[in-house]
């Protein structure tokens, strides 16, 4: 099947990404029927052309495109539309799962005929907004070709990276970079502030050497200046993926311990109350010692 502006197609949770993910595929002339456990988060997207979905009615929609926080969360969901789920539709995850629940979820989804591609992503909200995030695929070939269309608004690039819960090995490992670094980030900008450095020129003074990464550009200039607004990365979510990498590694018997190191930081920050917040407030849990 090939899915092209006229496939209606299904997005289920409209947060930080999935609302610019969504906003993305509607201003490119796709039908979009949007659902979030909390409605109004539905309401923007509503207003410039999409339509509200009742879960009840799911299998209407050749795809479904699912961008939720976490394991449970996608249960839940799955949970709900399972029982309505049509032979020959395409479950798209954009969320960033566990390998073993992405097994799972698609081993229920295949009793219903249905076809689940996990499609995690990375680029963060400026990514979604502008079309160019980077999508780590795992699952059957062919549909993950049929899916271009539609991938083509999200990103610059698909990889497909194997069979089925691949694509979230690859975020997985792509998130203990990101997480571990981001503390490492932290440390940095909190050490050259205590030994008198101007920390707003850290960025541009190290861009372009072997230190640098995106995530060094966005999070040091927001560190060096307290600036926590608007929210880029939740702490809750890296601490959730780098968990995620801790436990992959537990499953396949390899130590990482710069990376255990790093989710001790990130739980600590996230229990200070910190889950909500953007992930350059490390630089906070880092300047308390």
């Amino acid at each position: 099947m090939n899915f092209d502006r006229n496939t209606p197609i299904a997005f289920l949770g409209i947060g930080l990404m999935g609302s610019r993910m969504a906003t993305r595929l509607i201003q490119a002339g796709f039908q979009v029927a949007v659902w979030n456990r909390t409605a109004s988060a539905c309401d923007e997207l509503l207003d410039i052309g999409a339509q509200a979905l009742e879960l009840s009615n799911i299998g209407e929609y050749p795809v479904i495109l699912i961008c939720l926080a976490d394991d449970k969360a996608v249960e839940a969901v799955f949970e709900q539309i399972q029982p309505n789920l049509k032979a020959k539709q395409v479950i798209v995850d954009f969320s960033s799962l566990s390998v073993a629940a992405t097994k799972t979820l698609a081993q229920a989804a295949a009793t219903h005929d249905a076809t689940w591609i996990d499609s995690p992503v990375s680029g963060g909200t400026a990514g979604a907004e502008q079309g160019t995030l980077v999508i780590f695929a795992g699952g059957d070939a062919q549909t993950i070709t049929e899916l271009t269309p539609i991938y083509n608004v999200l990103s610059q690039r698909v990889t497909r990276m194997g069979d089925t819960g691949t694509g979230q090995a690859t975020k997985i490992c792509n998130q203990l970079i990101v997480a571990a670094n981001s503390a490492l980030i932290a440390e940095a900008v909190a050490l050259a502030d205590r030994a008198g450095v101007d920390t707003t020129l850290l960025a541009p003074a190290l861009a372009g050497g072997f230190a640098d990464s995106k995530p060094f550009q966005i999070l040091t200039p927001r560190m060096a200046t307290h600036t926590f607004e608007p929210v880029q990365w939740k702490v809750q979510t890296l601490s959730k993926d780098l968990n995620n990498a801790v436990t992959l590694a537990n499953n396949v018997n390899l130590d990482i311990p710069v990376a255990q190191k790093a989710l001790l930081q990130l739980q600590t920050h996230q229990k200070n109350g910190f889950a909500e917040k953007d992930l350059a407030t490390m630089i906070q849990l880092i300047e308390q010692k």
